[in-house]
């Protein structure tokens, strides 16, 4: 009697890397997966934000993996035996305040700590060990891409690992900004209320884009007032301290600095060298020093340049079977030209997409649902997503407010279609390479 050959999950996972090396992290091989049933595989992980992001980035790569080992046509189900509901539940709040899921990618032990940081971590760590009583709120200041976000979320998720029956909301300012408008134009302002202040930890990234907006400063006044009031651990973060963010209430700047007010600075060489080694393995890959010294010496700004050039260099050696050494790092960074590159913003994404169809740029941002203009657009925000740090609900704001599912379905779409059409693999290989060769 025959039997069912066993899953190769060793070879499952060689094809995720090699098909989205940009997707692929150290932890995959952490996962459990039960032989195929029913056509189903089933793939677990002991950790709600890693299913998470298994569900809303991987699904399509582990789903061609699945079928490429097997030689049979699969589903992919990611399940996370400890996922239960919460006494709040997030269908619950989900209508009036959004909850952005949590990145598994941001945790303590990914977070490399120097001189530029440790005083920022060092307070996170205490503020997990006594939420709402040591530094409340917590503030975090620096510029843009130092690991502030970074952060936030690992403080959330270490509160909610050490206790479960908590409540933590992490937002954008721009979300918390947004669903408050929506509130009152929908009559859920109680809705939206009663959301934000039944938190156990209320984190807001990006604090700096309340600026000239005085309702929505009024509602997080009173919002702040009563979570502080009730012991409720508070983590805010801008990119400068409150006193220097402009057009902000000199009662709000007075709540800011009731706790601790810290500052991140651009790493130091070493520590830009032992946040390459920590992200390189992060994605399965060793990095030898001498290719990290040249990336290291090239890139100084940020944390997230400096990590986008080590992206750019795991996916030319992976996909375009160069060796890994300085020649190919030098290659790679030659676009630097000596000079830190400034991130790449969602517009000039939308200005070579529309110059590329020969469309205008309106009506990329339009409602327009014709093939003309539809397929532009998701080009465009699978481009946003490979090629920019913004979160889904980020890049659905730069394409006319648009849901963070849009933006998801977009990028799914696009990466299967590319595969198997010629025309769009050629479309995304040129908008690519003309992106990331700007000046």
């Amino acid at each position: 009697m025959s039997t069912a050959p066993v899953f190769d999950w060793d070879r499952l996972l060689s094809a995720v890397r090699d098909d989205a090396p940009d997707l692929y992290r150290s932890w995959f091989t952490s996962l459990q997966v039960a032989q195929p049933h029913r056509g189903e595989l089933d793939i677990r992980t002991s950790d709600i934000a890693q299913a998470h992001y298994l569900e809303d980035r991987c699904r399509d790569a582990f789903l061609r993996a699945a079928m490429k080992v097997s030689g049979h046509l699969l589903t992919v189900r990611f399940t996370c035996p400890e996922e239960a509901p919460r006494p709040i539940a997030t269908s619950a709040l989900a209508p009036a305040l959004t909850r952005i899921r949590l990145v598994p990618d941001y945790s303590f032990d990914q977070f490399v700590v120097g001189p530029s940081n440790r005083l920022a971590h060092a307070a996170c760590v205490a503020a997990c060990n006594q939420p709402g009583t040591l530094y409340n709120p917590l503030f975090v200041h620096g510029a843009s891409g130092l690991g502030k976000t970074h952060l936030l979320q690992a403080t959330c998720a270490l509160i909610l690992q050490q206790n479960p029956q908590l409540q933590a909301i992490y937002v954008t300012c721009e979300t918390f900004v947004n669903d408050l408008v929506q509130a009152i134009a929908s009559g859920q302002i109680q809705a939206f209320r009663e959301c934000a202040r039944q938190a156990d930890v209320f984190a807001i990234d990006d604090i700096q884009f309340l600026a000239n907006r005085e309702s929505s400063q009024e509602e997080l006044f009173h919002t702040f007032n009563v979570l502080h009031q009730s012991g409720k651990q508070i983590v805010l973060s801008a990119d400068s301290p409150p006193s220097e963010i402009p057009t902000l209430e000199d009662r709000l700047i007075s709540r800011f600095n009731w706790g601790l007010v810290v500052q991140i600075d651009p790493p130091s060489r070493e520590t830009r060298q032992a946040i390459l080694h920590k992200k390189a393995r992060l994605r399965g890959v060793e990095i030898p020093d001498e290719v990290v010294d040249v990336i290291a010496e090239h890139v100084h700004a940020n944390i997230r340049l400096l990590e986008g050039a080590l992206t750019k260099l795991i996916t030319v050696t992976q996909l375009g079977s160069k060796p890994l050494n300085v020649d190919t790092a030098r290659e790679v960074l030659s676009s630097y030209s000596g000079r830190e590159q400034r991130p790449l913003r969602v517009g000039e994404i939308l200005e070579a997409v529309s110059d590329h169809f020969g469309i205008r740029l309106q009506d990329l941002l339009s409602r327009k649902r014709s093939r003309s203009i539809s397929h532009p657009r998701q080009i465009a925000m699978y481009l946003a997503r490979k090629l920019t740090p913004l979160s889904l609900e980020e890049i659905g704001m730069h394409f006319g407010g648009r849901d963070h599912s849009t933006v998801l379905h977009a990028e799914r779409s696009i990466e299967n279609g590319r595969a198997s059409n010629d025309d769009l693999a050629h479309a995304l290989s040129h908008l690519t390479g003309r992106l990331l060769a700007r000046n």
